[in-house]
């Protein structure tokens, strides 16, 4: 089954790049995040931004943002363009359909995600580095890549959920943006209505835990998290019943 995921995988990036006519779109919306994390603030953050653990916050959000951008496209584009029927109607299996769907989009956003971070290397290097090397740490970059890939497939999961059931790309692109902004301001918001003594609490308990145990745990979280969203979309996509629809 292998072979038939990369071979949807390399349907979708042919597609992507070359005949959706959508390139331009996508690298226009993402420049704000290539400006804005790979040039303006590793600009003025300087060598904290490689020495500290702060890019792995980054590291785990960037990846949702071209996730959100193509992966709407995923089933509900080939219904629009009424090349779904002829995608399912093919020998592929389901599984190879909607992994490599899901793989595709995974990597085309972990690449972008490293580009934009290597640009802010390069970034600290030509205005602060006076000479020297910075690197970010080896355990900040492993860790952030598998951050990245894990953030990456949750969001291009919840996308193909989405995709599944909407019946234009628009729609699906409108909740997936609802979806994004709730996985990422839910939490900030919901913290923010605690009390400040708990916040306060909360805070002096992150600051004071071990980080790798911290940063361990949350992978796992979101191994696990991943998994299951992935069933869903596996037991929500069947060849029968979309022809139907």
């Amino acid at each position: 089954m292998s072979a038939d995921i990369w071979t949807v995988m390399w349907k979708e990036w042919r597609e992507l790049l070359f005949q959706r006519g959508s390139l331009r779109g996508i690298m226009l919306s993402l420049l704000p995040s290539v400006l804005l994390f790979g040039i303006i603030l590793p600009s003025q953050i300087g060598h904290f931004w490689v020495e500290s653990a702060m890019p792995l916050g980054f590291w785990g959000w960037l990846p949702m943002l071209p996730v959100t951008v193509v992966i709407a496209d995923a089933f509900a584009g080939e219904r629009e363009r009424h090349t779904l029927e002829t995608l399912l109607a093919s020998p592929l299996s389901e599984q190879a359909i909607l992994f490599g769907k899901v793989g595709a989009v995974v990597g085309y956003a972990w690449v972008l995600t490293l580009i934009i971070l290597l640009a802010g290397l390069v970034t600290v290097n030509v205005i602060h580095g006076n000479g020297k090397l910075l690197l970010y740490p080896l355990i900040i970059t492993l860790g952030g890549m598998i951050f990245a890939l894990l953030t990456a497939t949750l969001m291009a999961s919840i996308g193909v959920i989405v995709s599944l059931r909407s019946a234009t790309v628009k729609q699906a692109a409108q909740q997936l943006a609802f979806a994004s902004l709730a996985i990422t301001w839910i939490p900030l918001f919901g913290f923010s209505l605690l009390p400040t003594a708990l916040q306060t609490s909360l805070l002096e308990s992150a600051k004071s835990a071990n980080t790798t145990q911290l940063f361990l745990i949350s992978i796992v979280i979101l191994a696990v998290v991943d998994v299951g969203l992935l069933l869903v979309a596996m037991t929500r996509f069947k060849r029968s019943r979309l022809i139907l629809d």
